[in-house]
């Protein structure tokens, strides 16, 4: 049976070539058959709000078997830390992982506080799975800083800082393949 990878895509358009189309598209061709990329539509991307976005992350957690591999893209990432930090489904989840996730609430630009984790996070993160938190560290759109603020909340996550400038990797990238075959 194929193990099972849950990818939650970014904010914005995801048509073809958009979003996190291609990122998913790679990773499916990257992973092959013996991996089950599960990618749902998210409520209405290009204006995200995070209880529209909850519903469908505990529909999409619940179904999947014990052991599975979780992927947030830019905001799906942090909307998977939030999840993950709030809620209790009675199941293990072998891995994390986030691509260019903001951190919300970190600066005056950052403000979307439905997406914000708890004040308490940093107490409930001995809850989350193995996290590792990818980022390049000329992002253009979320600024370096977000994954500077996570590695002081998740000190424990494997931090794998990628040169260059990307945020949306349409042509995807061969770290977050391997990372997710490491489970």
């Amino acid at each position: 049976m194929a193990k099972q990878v849950l990818f939650i895509h970014s904010a914005g358009p995801q048509g073809e070539q958009e979003g996190s189309s291609g990122l998913v598209k790679y990773l499916e061709n990257e992973l092959g058959p013996e991996y089950q990329v599960i990618a749902p539509e998210m409520p209405d991307p290009e204006n995200p709000k995070y209880m529209e976005w909850r519903k469908v992350l505990k529909e999409e957690l619940a179904a999947l078997e014990d052991g599975s591999v979780l992927v947030g893209h830019s905001i799906g990432g942090s909307a998977l830390l939030k999840f993950l930090s709030e809620e209790e489904l009675g199941k293990s989840f072998s891995k994390v992982i986030t691509i260019s996730a903001p951190f919300w609430g970190l600066d005056e630009d950052w403000q979307l506080a439905e997406f914000e984790l708890a004040e308490d996070f940093a107490s409930r993160n001995s809850l989350l799975p193995d996290v590792v938190l990818f980022h390049s560290i000329g992002d253009e759109i979320v600024p370096f800083a977000h994954l500077q603020r996570y590695m002081e909340e998740l000190p424990s996550a494997t931090v794998k800082q990628l040169s260059g400038n990307d945020h949306i990797f349409q042509e995807g990238f061969a770290e977050a393949a391997d990372e997710v075959r490491k489970t």
